[in-house]
């Protein structure tokens, strides 16, 4: 996924949710930026808005870190 990423919108909550996305589940303008993966992950918000799409789980914690969130695994 080769999209640049500003940043998540404010909330109250520092909290986002990452959870794993099939590739095959995803648009097809999407598909075509996964390079081939069949997995990538979403952060998503409390309310459920998806905030980003990354390439891979260490990826989606560093950006959540990165913008002051604590991120949470959803299975």
């Amino acid at each position: 996924m080769h999209q640049t990423f500003k940043d998540f919108p404010e909330s109250n909550s520092r909290i986002v949710y990452v959870r794993p996305v099939l590739v095959s589940d995803l648009p097809d303008n999407l598909r075509d930026q996964a390079d081939g993966a069949a997995t990538i992950y979403a952060l998503h918000a409390p309310d459920g808005a998806r905030l980003a799409l990354v390439k891979d789980r260490a990826l989606a914690f560093m950006v959540a870190r990165e913008h002051d969130y604590a991120p949470v695994n959803v299975h």
